[in-house]
This record gives structure tokens, sequence and C-alpha cells, in this order.
């Protein structure tokens, strides 16, 4: 499904100003970075960069609790208190 948002206008210079709703539809505030991301069909979609760091950040950790043989998150809990009482044993 598509849905057409607002219209801008690209100035002499390549900028747009993102519309105010295409903003806050993508959370994206003064200061943020988006990314402008071309799609296999030759579209291009504009993403928060925030959001896709995130995106990232969970691909990059997909499969690591399975390989370190966590099952749930009493198990992690487990592992982060073990680490903790690790570290503050060595600083003492």
């Amino acid at each position: 499904m598509t849905v057409v948002m607002d219209v801008a206008k690209v100035t002499s210079k390549g900028q747009v100003t993102i519309p105010a709703d295409v903003r806050d539809a993508m959370g994206v505030r003064e200061g943020d970075k988006v990314l402008f991301v071309r799609m296999d069909d030759g579209s291009v979609v504009i993403r928060s960069s925030n959001l896709d760091a995130l995106r990232r950040a969970q691909d990059a950790f997909a499969g690591a609790a399975v390989e370190a043989g966590i099952s749930g998150e009493g198990e992690l809990d487990d592992l982060i208190g073990s680490i903790r009482a690790e570290r503050a044993a060595r600083r003492n």
C-alpha cells in the first residue's frame, strides 16, 4: 500500500524541507540525520538514521543469545549479574 503524505519542492541547491507531518511520522527532530535508501525497484525511501542504527544493532546481535546458550530472560539476568560481580571483585 502506498500513501502520499505530502509534497516538497527541491531548491536550486538540491535541498528539500521535510514536511512537518512526515517528520512527525518518522520521529525526526532538528539535528537528526536521515538516510536515503535506494530500493531494488528504483524507489527511494527516507529513514531516520536513529532507527536504522537500531536495526543494524539488532541484526548484528541476532542469534548471539542462542550462540551463548541463553534461552530466556532469567538466564540473561543471571549472566549480567555474574559479569557485574566479577568486575566488582576485580576492583576490590
